[in-house]
C-alpha cells in the first residue's frame, strides 16, 4: 500500500462531530471526484469515483447521512494497476439538485459553481473538514523516505486559489502549479506537510513522517561532519606534503645542518612524521611547541627556500 493510500485510509476514519463539517467534507469529495450526468427532462445523476475502499465507504456514509439519498456501488477490477475502482452512483431522485445546491456544488439556478463558497468554509472546523475532503478525493503525499512532496488536485484555477487561501488561514504556505490544463496545490518540505497532516487528523502518518524527518536530519548532520572532517584531513595532508617538499629542497640546497637548531628540529620532525598535523608536530618537539610556534617555524623554512630561489 502506498503512503498516500495509508493516509487516506486513516483520514477516512475521522468522524465529523458536526453536520456542517460533514457537509464541507462531502462537498470537497464531490468537487474532486464527482461527475454530474444530465439525462434530459431536468434529470441528473451523480457519480463519484475512487480507488480507495475506505474513501468509498466514507462517501456512501456521508451521502446517506448528509443528503439522505440512495446510492449504488459498482466495483471494477483494473487489470493494468491490479487494483479495484469504486464507483458510487447517486441516481436521479427527488432532492438531488437541492442537495448539491446545499453543498455549494450548484448555484440556485442549477449551474455548477467554479469556486469554493465562502459560507461553506466560514468556520475553521468546516475549513479543516473541506481540506480533509480535498485530500481524500485527490490528494497525494510522497513516502517520507524519499523527497517530501504533497499535492491536492483542483479542477480549476479559481478552486486552487481558494484552497491556497484556506491553507494560509492555518499558517500553511501552499503554491499552485498547472499541468496540461489541470491544476494542483502543492507543498514542498517536511514542515508544511506535517502541519497539514496534523490539521486534518492524520496523526499516525504525522508521527511516521516526523520519525523519518528526524532520521534524515541526523543523517545529514553526520554527513556534513564527515565531509568537513574529510576536507580538513585532505587540507592537512596537502599542507604536510608541501612542507616535506620544502624541507627536501633546503636539504639539497644548503643542508639541514646549516639551519638554526630550532628550524633544524622542525625540519627533521617533519621528515620523520610527514602525515601529522602542525599541532601533533608541536607535541613531538622537545620541549613541546604550540601550533602557532610550529607554523611560524615552517613559514621561516619556506622563506629560506624563497630567498635561495631569488639569489
Amino acid at each position: 500500500m502506498s503512503f498516500t493510500a495509508e493516509v487516506k485510509e486513516e483520514l477516512a476514519r475521522v468522524e465529523n462531530s458536526k453536520d456542517c463539517c460533514a457537509h464541507a467534507e462531502l462537498s470537497a469529495l464531490i468537487r474532486v471526484e464527482g461527475t454530474l450526468h444530465y439525462t434530459g427532462g431536468g434529470r441528473m445523476r451523480l457519480e463519484i469515483a475512487t480507488e480507495t475502499a475506505p474513501v468509498a465507504r466514507k462517501v456512501i456514509k456521508l451521502v446517506r447521512r448528509v443528503l439522505e439519498l440512495e446510492t449504488e456501488l459498482t466495483v471494477r477490477r483494473s487489470v493494468l494497476h491490479q487494483s479495484n475502482n469504486y464507483l458510487i452512483t447517486v441516481v436521479s431522485q427527488p432532492g438531488l439538485s437541492e442537495a448539491l445546491t446545499g453543498l455549494g456544488i450548484l448555484d440556485e439556478d442549477g449551474t455548477p459553481l467554479d469556486s469554493v463558497p465562502p459560507w461553506l468554509v466560514k468556520k475553521d472546523c468546516c475549513a479543516v473538514a473541506y481540506l480533509r475532503g480535498m485530500f481524500l478525493g485527490g490528494g497525494f503525499v510522497a513516502d517520507p523516505h524519499g523527497d517530501f512532496h504533497f499535492e491536492l488536485t483542483a479542477e480549476s484555477e479559481a478552486v486552487s486559489a481558494d484552497i491556497v487561501k484556506l491553507m494560509s488561514r492555518f499558517g500553511i504556505n501552499a503554491r499552485v502549479t498547472s499541468r496540461r490544463g489541470s491544476f494542483a496545490v502543492y507543498l514542498k518540505g517536511a514542515e508544511p506537510i506535517v502541519t497539514f497532516l496534523a490539521l486534518v487528523g492524520a496523526h499516525r502518518a504525522l508521527l511516521r513522517t516526523e520519525d523519518v524527518r528526524i532520521i534524515k536530519e541526523m543523517r545529514n548532520d553526520v554527513n556534513r561532519l564527515v565531509n568537513a572532517e574529510t576536507a580538513n584531513l585532505q587540507k592537512t595532508a596537502n599542507a604536510a606534503a608541501e612542507q616535506v617538499a620544502t624541507v627536501r629542497q633546503l636539504e639539497r640546497s644548503r643542508g639541514l645542518d646549516a639551519l638554526p637548531p630550532a628550524l633544524r628540529e622542525i625540519a627533521l620532525l617533519r621528515l620523520e612524521h610527514p602525515d601529522v598535523s602542525l599541532r601533533e608536530l608541536g607535541e613531538l618537539a622537545d620541549p613541546p611547541l604550540s601550533k602557532s610556534a610550529v607554523y611560524h617555524r615552517i613559514r621561516r623554512l619556506e622563506e629560506l627556500v624563497e630567498e635561495g630561489d631569488n639569489r
